[in-house]
């Protein structure tokens, strides 16, 4: 018998590739997966790395504390040459740790030392009383650069455009005649003009490219100490006031810092929770002292036209920042509302930020100065400004900051 072979069609011709869709599906997803896959690589090479931080400082530690013991002091360097500096020690450190600073406290009673180590652009550091923490001792950038002496470091802001900076600690008070320096235990530099304080800036020892402070840089710090909890008095950001340093008249002259800065009423015969607290403490922990109160400082900012003020005002007058209605011309926002921080609009001299004294009308070129003097009270605060004098002159109660 003889079968039929009925024909069937080509399965091969019928098959279906994947559709354009289909296909972005599966990139989108391998691709989310890559993601996901290189954020939890990243976490874990971090971990990693810090827990090899802390053990380097750990052990750094102990070795630091035994010298202590054995000599009276903490060596001078850590140094692991072949030959070795005498007062110095070598601090050994896996593959890839490197400290970056080594600060010795060898008069302070008790005697102190604060160590810095850096892997793969991540920071830890520990002191002679604590634990290894994230961050770099006091005035010490995070790729390891160190501030000059009296200066500590400032994080940067997108708001302002600016990076991470060197700033003095103190008011600039006076090294020599032409010399400023940031150090406690001396009054603020007054009666010094804008222009030489712009010149005298560069002039700090051992810092190429110090400068006078400038409006941006200013304005850093503000955002930044306004952003901490424990610079207000409820301990709640917008909450209360924020401290607004030495500025009730008593005594009737500026200050001199202390070397504590646990002492931040120093001098002002007040005690917490008065707004003459003369420290404020940065994001990353550092502590500057009379930013607002003490003296006036200049800065490098001038106005010639469009001062911030009340447009149609008759004259200079001291105005809160909420009743301000024009912010000028000038290329940084000197208002909270610029800091960008939450319920800034609402800030005025109630919650310790000072007011603002200018002319919206004004055309004369003006310099700026910053923070308050000794006297004048709920006018004084981290974002006052004053702006009738000019670059050249000069005043008992102004001085000025230096930064790098």
């Amino acid at each position: 018998m003889q079968r039929s072979i009925t024909s069937k069609p080509d399965q091969a011709s019928s098959r279906r590739g994947f559709t354009i869709v289909e296909l972005l599906i599966v990139i989108v997803v391998i691709a989310i997966l890559a993601a996901i896959t290189i954020v939890a690589y990243t976490g874990i090479s971090q971990r990693a790395i810090a827990a090899s931080l802390q053990s380097d400082l750990d052990n750094a530690s102990k070795q630091l504390k035994l010298f202590q013991v054995d000599n009276s002091a903490y060596p001078t360097t850590n140094d692991c040459s072949a030959s070795p500096a005498a007062g110095s020690i070598c601090l050994k450190s896996a593959s890839g740790t490197t400290y970056t600073a080594f600060q010795i406290g060898n008069t302070s009673n008790p005697q102190t030392f604060c160590l810095t180590a850096m892997n793969n652009g991540i920071n830890y550091r520990t002191t002679n009383d604590g634990t290894p923490t994230a961050g770099t001792c006091s005035g010490v950038m995070s790729g390891g650069t160190s501030c000059p002496a009296g200066f500590i470091v400032v994080p940067g802001s997108s708001t302002y455009g600016t990076y991470d900076f060197c700033v003095m600690k103190y008011a600039a008070s006076q090294s020599s005649a032409t010399v400023p320096i940031s150090q406690s235990g001396s009054t603020p530099w007054v009666s010094i003009s804008q222009t030489n304080a712009i010149s005298y800036s560069a002039n700090v020892a051992g810092c190429t490219g110090c400068h006078l402070i400038t409006e941006p840089e200013f304005m850093t710090i503000a955002q930044n100490v306004l952003s901490v909890p424990s610079n207000w008095s409820s301990g709640t950001v917008g909450t209360g006031f924020i401290y607004s340093g030495h500025n009730d008249n008593a005594p009737a002259n500026a200050l001199a810092a202390d070397s504590n800065d646990a002492n931040g009423y120093a001098g002002t015969g007040n005690s917490s929770p008065s707004n003459q607290r003369r420290t404020l403490t940065l994001t990353n922990g550092e502590v500057i002292w009379d930013l607002a109160g003490n003296v006036w400082e200049w800065t490098s900012g001038t106005s010639t036209t469009g001062q911030p003020g009340i447009t149609g005002e008759a004259g200079y007058a001291w105005k809160e920042w909420t009743s301000v209605t024009t912010n000028g011309t000038n290329p940084t926002n000197p208002s909270p509302v610029g800091t960008n921080l939450t319920g800034a609009s609402t800030w005025n001299s109630g919650k310790g930020v000072g007011q603002l004294y200018s002319y919206a009308g004004e055309s004369a070129v003006r310099g700026f100065f910053r923070g308050g003097s000794w006297y004048r009270g709920g006018y004084a605060g981290v974002l006052a400004l004053i702006l009738p004098y000019a670059p050249g002159d000069t005043s008992a109660y102004v001085g000025f900051r230096v930064s790098r």
